[in-house]
């Protein structure tokens, strides 16, 4: 471990699946959608197709500071809504056929610490923050017993537009780090945590492999797998938002380390 600052810029893709449930304005959509659902419904349709990532990382002896930034927007169609429900307090019924369109970022701000070391193998602590935002619309077929009252009309479409919603959770956990040979690392992380969400959990594999170095700096590649839930709900009824949902999928990235 060197004396001085070492850092690391990482920008990844994130071939995101869902499972969960959505709720906006008091209707809720039944989720299952895989990244080829997801690319299927968002193609064309000015979505990202997949999570952009961009993490820093500062460290110094045993000690790293680090930050994480997601941005997405993903579409699902009627093949990925499994069933659809609604609040107490809405009336009527909700059309056969719904969609859904997300836009969510997440800001990440953390610090870790390295415990323990035996040989190639490195254990950290970690804690910090997690600022969620998300803009959520489900689209329903009109029915004719539909309430649209509080919903936005097109066509045969009634819309549920969620508006702005964010919150913050703390969190906490671990990473073991395994150097399996010169410039090929092992990471495996856990975290959870929550205070703005009821509970907020994540998991992360990743192998990464150093294939360049130029001017000081070190190019490696990282595939992995990234898994990400979180269950979050605020009001009830008519004004009910909650996103109670399972994020994952593989993860292709680029390292730059200096």
């Amino acid at each position: 471990m060197t004396s001085g600052w070492a850092f690391r810029f990482t920008p990844y893709g994130w071939l995101t699946s869902i499972d969960g449930k959505q709720t906006v304005k008091g209707r809720s959509a039944k989720v299952s959608a895989s990244f080829i659902d997801i690319v299927d419904a968002t193609a064309g349709d000015g979505g990202t197709l997949i999570g952009l990532m961009g993490e820093l990382e500062a460290r110094k002896g045993p000690l790293s500071f680090y930050g994480n930034f997601l941005w997405s927007k993903l579409g699902i169609d009627r093949s990925g809504v499994r069933s659809r429900s609604m609040a107490p307090g809405v009336t009527g019924t909700i059309g056969a056929a719904a969609d859904m369109t997300i836009s969510m970022a997440t800001l990440e701000i953390g610090s870790a610490y390295e415990v323990a070391r035996f040989g190639s193998v490195g254990f950290d602590v970690l804690g910090g923050a997690r600022y969620w935002y998300q803009r959520a619309h489900l689209s329903f077929e009109r029915a004719a017993t539909l309430d649209v009252g509080d919903l936005s009309l097109t066509n045969d479409r009634a819309i549920a537009r969620s508006g702005a919603v964010d919150w913050l959770d703390g969190f906490v956990g671990a990473r073991v780090r395994f150097a399996v040979a010169p410039g090929q690392e092992l990471l495996l992380r856990g975290d959870i945590g929550g205070g703005g969400s009821r509970f907020s959990w994540q998991a992360i594999a990743a192998y990464s492999f150093d294939f360049a170095e130029k001017n000081g700096v070190t190019y490696s590649g990282v595939v992995g797998y990234r898994a990400l839930s979180v269950d979050y709900e605020q009001g009830s009824g008519r004004r009910l938002y909650a996103f109670d949902m399972l994020q994952h999928g593989p993860i292709l990235a680029l390292s730059l380390r200096f």
